[in-house]
């Protein structure tokens, strides 16, 4: 069975109850509360605006925000994306106290109630442990659910997976879950070649999934940030003071032990300096000194990075090539952006994190073919070419 979405004939929503799981986990000012980055509200509203031109009696919103762990804590409330909304909709988005609050069925009765934001999901531990009652709760609010959250489409959580027990019929995916299944569906299933990956960030542990399965699928595989260290200390390079646990240069040797292995590239040269308040200097080689720390990847490498760039028409990146969040550190992480904005009839999917962080402070993101809004879930997604609320909107739950 495929996928229903919103914009299916088979979604009639006049007159009747809408409930829609979006991802409005926005960062907040910790001194002010507000939010400092609104992309993903952004990115929701398509889905809100076609749903009220449908005309539904009401249109029940939920959502988590940060890490409340099961508990009600109030600088983790919706509350600003509720004033967000509202701003942008033009009309009142009415916050309830909790998401199983006694008086919201009433509220949903009122001849004037619109739009509800349920109050953050998280702060009932019954969301994660995708507990049936509170599935069940959720559920009976409204008549059509909608699932536009691929940020947490990776999760079994009760709003996004045990919910589905009640929609078999009536479930549907957003345009911002239509845009992310097939933008990676592509990269999944129908890569053109050249396809190059570029892997950077930290933990070699954290990614060793993805960096098998794509080692498998592309021709190049471009290593940069503080996820080349391990790889270059297991070749028997000289790393400094440089991120590098001993499990991961463990990993990195066994993944570098594959036949497969040819295919990764590594830095030739770094940026490094003692700490990440102190100038930058340039090495004549792999090797890092004593005492330095790899903060970004050299002039030579962005070259070498760029001719295996150049020819490719797929790129999938995922993870900085240093750290970009100082200037003095920013210049491969803002070359790779550039590089990509530049290639012609390439497909270049952003696969969320802090590369989506990167592209958005370059100024090039609208240059990609994609930027996922997941950073977990779409690395996920390209290890196992679907998500646990991806399947549920397709079967439902056995």
């Amino acid at each position: 069975m495929a996928i229903q979405y919103i914009d299916s004939e088979m979604m009639e929503v006049e007159g009747k109850r809408v409930i829609a799981r979006f991802d409005f986990n926005v960062p907040l000012d910790k001194s002010t509360g507000k939010i400092t980055d609104t992309t993903r509200l952004d990115r929701a509203l398509p889905t809100i605006q076609y749903i009220l031109e449908k005309k539904p009696k009401n249109l029940i919103l939920m959502s988590h925000l940060g890490r409340p762990k099961g508990e009600a804590k109030a600088e983790l409330s919706l509350e600003p994306v509720a004033t967000y909304l509202a701003e942008k909709l033009g009309e009142d988005v009415i916050l309830t106290e909790s998401c199983v609050d006694r008086a919201i069925k009433p509220l949903l009765d009122l001849p004037k109630t619109r739009i509800v934001l349920l109050q953050n999901l998280r702060f009932h531990p019954e969301e994660k442990n995708n507990d049936p009652e509170f599935a069940r709760k959720l559920a009976s609010y409204a008549d059509v659910y909608v699932n536009d959250a691929f940020g947490t489409a990776h999760r079994k959580h009760a709003s996004t997976y045990g919910i589905m027990a009640y929609f078999k019929k009536t479930s549907f995916a957003g345009f911002l879950m239509k845009s992310e299944i097939e933008a990676l569906s592509h990269v999944v299933n129908s890569p053109k070649s050249p396809f190059t990956a570029i892997v950077g960030g930290a933990k070699v542990s954290d990614k060793i999934k993805i960096i098998d399965a794509l080692l498998a699928n592309v021709d190049h595989l471009l290593i940069g940030g503080a996820m080349a260290y391990p790889f270059l200390k297991a070749k028997g390079f000289e790393v400094g003071s440089s991120l590098c646990s001993d499990e991961d240069v463990a990993l990195a040797k066994n993944i570098l032990g594959q036949p497969i292995a040819r295919r990764i590239v590594l830095p030739k040269d770094h940026l490094i300096a003692s700490n990440p308040d102190s100038a930058p200097s340039i090495t004549e080689d792999q090797n890092i000194p004593e005492g330095q720390m790899g903060l970004d990847i050299g002039p030579q490498t962005i070259e070498l990075f760029n001719e295996k760039l150049k020819s490719s028409k797929t790129v999938l990146w995922n993870g900085p090539m240093g750290f970009f969040e100082k200037e003095s550190f920013a210049k491969g992480t803002f070359a790779m952006a550039r590089t990509l904005s530049d290639l012609k009839d390439a497909f270049t999917l952003i696969g969320g994190g802090d590369s989506v962080s990167a592209v958005n402070q370059s100024g090039l993101a609208d240059k990609m073919s994609h930027v996922s809004t997941g950073g977990g879930a779409s690395l996920e997604f390209i290890e196992n070419g679907t998500l646990p609320g991806v399947q549920a909107l397709k079967f439902g739950l056995d």
